[in-house]
């Protein structure tokens, strides 16, 4: 008798715990539906801002689809760099101005750290007109300051390629390391030059396959 007592118990337990389960799934899966289309909507929204705070000239982005070549990305993996998506910037009269590049390092002190580059590629020298952080976890008081010491010194600079220094800069392609957190700075260059690198290669085909005139 207690042995059929015990299983009687063990199958009520069961089912209670199958049931409890099942409710708490589908309470999951209702403010999963619930905030997904919020959550898309802020991001899509922060992705906007952040391509308009880089390419201010712009009136509309059309998201390019490219494949980078193997030897840029295994250069740009080596640094810990990878390229997400990528935007040809138009003005109102649809006139191509250049590109916004998300450029991500994953070798922040804190974690991954995206950005996006507003480049103009018709310039002998491309000029990074500006660079926007995208979401960056470093330390609070150091690297979390790389939005407020490193993003201006980018700024409307015309350079194949940056560096970093923690003795002041002596040139325009000289990045002013943030003080205690040069892990931070050497990944946000290294994924400054990788977006600058894929951009040149980006124009260079475009030019080749006469969608771009450097005429223009």
């Amino acid at each position: 008798m207690d042995k059929k007592k015990d299983i009687k118990l063990m199958l009520k337990d069961a089912t209670a715990l199958l049931i409890i389960t099942l409710v708490a799934g589908l309470l999951l899966g209702f403010v999963y539906q619930l905030t997904k289309e919020p959550i898309a909507k802020q991001e899509a929204l922060a992705i906007q801002k952040a391509c308009n705070a880089v390419m201010p000239a712009a009136d509309h982005f059309t998201e390019l689809e490219y494949t980078i070549s193997a030897a840029t990305a295994d250069k740009l993996a080596s640094n810990g760099v990878s390229i997400g998506t990528v935007y040809e910037a138009y003005t109102a009269d649809n006139t191509f101005i250049g590109y916004v590049i998300q450029s991500t390092s994953s070798q922040g002190y804190g974690g991954n750290i995206v950005l996006y580059l507003g480049i103009d590629p018709f310039t002998e020298t491309s000029t990074l007109n500006g660079v926007s952080i995208l979401s960056i976890s470093e330390t609070a008081g150091l690297g979390m300051r790389a939005g407020e010491v490193l993003v201006p010194q980018f700024e409307n600079k015309q350079a194949d390629s940056f560096t970093y220094t923690k003795t002041g800069s002596q040139s325009p392609t000289e990045i002013d390391a943030i003080s205690g957190a040069t892990i931070t700075t050497k990944a946000v260059v290294n994924a400054v030059n990788g977006g600058l690198e894929v951009s040149e290669e980006l124009f260079d085909k475009a030019v080749e396959e006469g969608k771009v005139s450097i005429d223009e």
